[in-house]
């Protein structure tokens, strides 16, 4: 028997009684007539940088992909966009919010965002993601929550860039900070999903560091590490609203009394509490004039300038760090002997410090040559 491979074999006349009509082609699933070429442009930098002083969010976007890239290629087109963007950068409130997860950031930043949108304000939302390095995706629930605001005219809201290190995510979500500004955003949000190293990550690109906290039964000020309250210039206890509102004012008490026994700021700023709920829209316009109140205060006793410098400088230092322990860790030489001195190491033969001083001596003598 001989079938052409269109045909169906049950038709041969062997087999008696049975016969299988012949199928009809698929229909394309998508009108032949509609498809338009969804390829991007690529821009060159002079293209990207006009296209972001004219505040094109397309463009933007295309922008901050760039900047997120490892690729050197594209790193060189980025480099040149950050720096030539930067005379038209640094005119924006730069707000970084944290708070323990399940204390209601998407909501409050959604409510928030929206009450500013809705003001005139231009907001960017950017996240600094440390769990991203595991997982090597940015965690985008939070994102598809803020369903009103993502849609908002004046609002552009980015995941955070899930490449490599803590160091490396955060470096670029400040370069992505200086694009954002060029394009006319005023406002900025850094979001750190998660907690630990992010928080002091995000206090060294912002102006103003808020944290969200959850009123609730027991000790409020448990769950909360020292050093993050230290650095909150102000507090927002969410969920204030239905049966828990008597717990948000004692809540409220509470903070307020633990932020009096730190050492004061440096800016001479003495941070609040505010109670709000992000359900019922009370005191978030509250904690906006906080923000605003110190801002003033700030830029009256210069401590805004001072501030943004020494950010600033910090980032030279980090970026610093981080090319160089990049550059030791991919070359070629030193990965194979990684693993000879790891193996030398567990067998006794040499002590960690000297395994790791002839590493670094091999890789600075190559380098010198």
């Amino acid at each position: 028997m001989h079938h052409s491979k269109n045909d169906h074999p049950e038709n041969d006349p062997a087999y008696k009684g049975l016969s299988v009509n012949q199928g009809v082609n698929n229909a394309p699933m998508v009108n032949p007539y509609g498809q338009k070429k969804l390829k991007r442009k690529n821009y060159n930098a002079s293209e990207f940088i006009k296209g972001i002083l004219a505040g094109d969010i397309s463009i933007l976007s295309q922008a901050v992909t760039l900047v997120e890239s490892s690729l050197p290629e594209h790193q060189l087109i980025a480099q040149e966009v950050i720096e030539k963007c930067l005379p038209y950068a640094g005119n924006s409130i730069r707000l970084g919010i944290t708070g323990v997860p399940g204390a209601g950031k998407s909501t409050f930043i959604e409510a928030l965002g929206i009450s500013l949108v809705r003001s005139g304000r231009k907001l960017a939302v950017l996240a600094i993601d440390p769990s991203s390095e595991r997982s090597k995706g940015s965690i985008l629930g939070d994102k598809t929550r803020m369903e009103e605001l993502s849609v908002a005219k004046n609002a552009f809201i980015r995941p955070s860039p899930s490449a490599g290190s803590l160091g490396g995510v955060a470096r670029k979500t400040r370069e992505s900070i200086i694009l954002c500004e060029a394009a006319g955003f005023d406002t900025i949000f850094v979001e750190t999903v998660g907690v630990g190293q992010s928080e002091i990550s995000v206090h060294s690109m912002v102006d103003f560091f808020l944290l969200i906290q959850l009123s609730g039964a027991g000790d409020e000020l448990q769950g909360i590490k020292r050093g993050i309250m230290e650095m909150a210039d102000g507090i927002a206890i969410n969920k204030c609203d239905g049966t828990n509102i008597e717990k948000a004012r004692v809540a409220k008490a509470q903070y307020q009394n633990a932020l009096h026994l730190f050492p004061p700021h440096e800016s001479g700023w003495s941070p609040e509490a505010i109670t709000c709920s992000s359900v019922e829209l009370n005191g978030i316009t509250e904690v906006w004039n906080m923000v605003e109140g110190y801002i003033r205060f700030v830029k009256a006793n210069n401590y805004f300038e001072i501030k943004r410098n020494a950010q600033s400088k910090y980032w030279m230092y980090e970026t610093i760090n981080e090319q160089l322990k990049a550059n030791f860790y991919q070359n070629k030489e030193i990965q194979n002997l990684l693993i000879v001195s790891e193996n030398k190491v567990l067998s006794n033969e040499l002590s960690s410090f000297i395994a790791a001083k002839n590493l670094l001596d091999k890789y600075f003598g190559g380098m010198a040559k």
